[in-house]
């Protein structure tokens, strides 16, 4: 078990170059195995869970080569479908909560497609209906095997295209039913499909192989299905998420921080969500300078003098994602947040950690949380702590950034499972952090 050790309270200085989207990588790169032809892929993150999908891709016969820094080539020509029911491949796809996106690609192109119940971080429940309610409307049989927790999912005779109105508008099941929907015979809609960015680009690269998707980036997704699709080249997008990460600790720790190349367009509501929490954010370009909050900084009220509320909502919505980042900087904010987590149900779990740093936080249920903010009066206390999943972890790092004295976090491996080299990436700009 790797330990981050931190010396808090300092200010930083710099710039930061911004990594690559780890949501979007994962379903980029199952999109492979929708074609024998070669597939390049570019921007690739280094970081566990990604890793861990192209060695599942290469044990299933894909042939990988890596050309450069986070750029690989793929070619789905000699695909192993055997492997799918080894006991190597239900210990391997169990541990990564992005191997249910294999599924779509192989049932479209194969016929068949399994899957171990997936593992990944504790943050509630991710339910897999939505995917397979999505292959039985395009005629696939679903079996499941109660001792082996096993799914598989099986069309010998090819997949028909169908209208289906998602029971939620989840990421990784539209992912999954469109690269499903792009072969199947026939006309598919979705309605109430996920529109996140990521998603869009996903139906940018297919129909760059020959798909035929239209409503791209709404809730209506039309999907007419083609014989066979082919290569193409594909650049992954910057990472929301850890942009909004490095706004938040620049706020905490008073520090001035460029972050480049945000992509801008692509963020949706995030900067002006930071905004109202009082943080200053300018647009250079394409990237976001964040000045040094020597005065700290002041929530916004509603027009009407109510408190502040900051909810997750499917995009373009607030990510749910970020919420952990928003709590951590309200706690030294001047003015009280209500911070209400409506997509997991134990996401805000970790805020116990922040009440024992010496934050203002009452937790009311499982999905809300008001938070009072110290206005740097009062500075958090050091402490140990562990990190339950990705987006506390980062938070918890936040924190740790801010507080007084020395504080140590165990259980980093969430936090590298989403943040490329994130140790080395803050010591860049000031930060004292050892790994150890």
């Amino acid at each position: 078990m790797g330990i981050f050790k931190i010396e808090g309270g300092i200010s930083l200085k710099g710039e930061i170059t911004k990594k690559k989207k780890k949501n979007e990588a994962l379903q980029i790169l199952c999109a492979v195995l929708l074609t024998p032809e070669k597939v390049i892929i570019n921007n690739i993150p280094d970081i566990i869970d990604i890793n861990k999908l192209i060695t599942l891709l290469g044990n299933l016969g894909v042939k990988i080569q890596k050309t450069g820094s986070g750029s690989y080539t793929f070619q789905a020509d000699e695909v192993n479908i055997q492997y799918l029911e080894t006991e190597a491949f239900k210990k391997e796809g169990g541990s990564l909560r992005g191997s249910i996106m294999i599924v779509g690609p192989l049932l479209a192109r194969f016929g068949k497609g399994y899957i171990p119940k997936p593992g990944g971080d504790k943050i509630g429940r991710r339910r897999l209906d939505t995917h397979f309610e999505g292959f039985i409307n395009l005629g696939a049989k679903f079996r499941y095997n109660r001792e082996d927790h096993f799914y598989g999912v099986e069309a010998p005779k090819g997949l028909k295209g169908a209208d289906m109105l998602l029971d939620e508008a989840s990421v990784t099941g539209t992912a999954n039913i469109v690269m499903a929907a792009v072969l199947a015979k026939g006309r598919t809609t979705v309605y109430n499909a996920a529109c996140e960015p990521y998603l869009q680009q996903l139906c940018k690269m297919l129909n760059s192989m020959g798909a035929k998707i239209t409503g791209v980036g709404s809730n209506l997704l039309t999907i007419e299905g083609v014989e066979s699709l082919g290569g193409c080249e594909h650049r992954i997008l910057p990472d929301m998420i850890e942009i909004g990460s490095w706004i938040g600790l620049a706020a905490m720790t008073k520090s001035e921080i460029t972050i480049k190349d945000v992509s801008w367009d692509n963020l949706g509501v995030i900067p002006n969500t930071f905004r109202k929490l009082g943080i200053t954010l300018e647009r250079k370009g394409d990237d976001i300078y964040i000045p040094a909050h020597v005065d700290g900084y002041e929530v916004k009220t509603d027009i009407d003098g109510s408190i502040l509320t900051i909810a997750d909502a499917p995009w373009p919505g607030f990510t749910p994602d970020l919420l952990s980042i928003v709590l951590v900087v309200a706690t030294q904010a001047r003015g009280d947040v209500l911070i209400h987590q409506k997509m997991f149900e134990s996401r805000l779990f970790f805020v116990d950690k922040l009440i024992d740093m010496g934050a203002k936080i009452m937790l009311c249920d499982p999905h809300r949380a008001v938070v009072m903010g110290h206005d740097f009066k009062s500075q958090l206390k050091a402490t140990t702590m562990s990190s339950p999943d990705i987006r506390a972890g980062i938070s918890l790092l936040i924190a740790a950034l801010s507080a007084k004295g020395t504080s140590t976090i165990q259980n980093i491996e969430q936090i590298d499972r989403g943040y490329e080299r994130i140790d080395e990436r803050l010591r860049a700009i000031g930060a004292n952090i050892v790994r150890a």
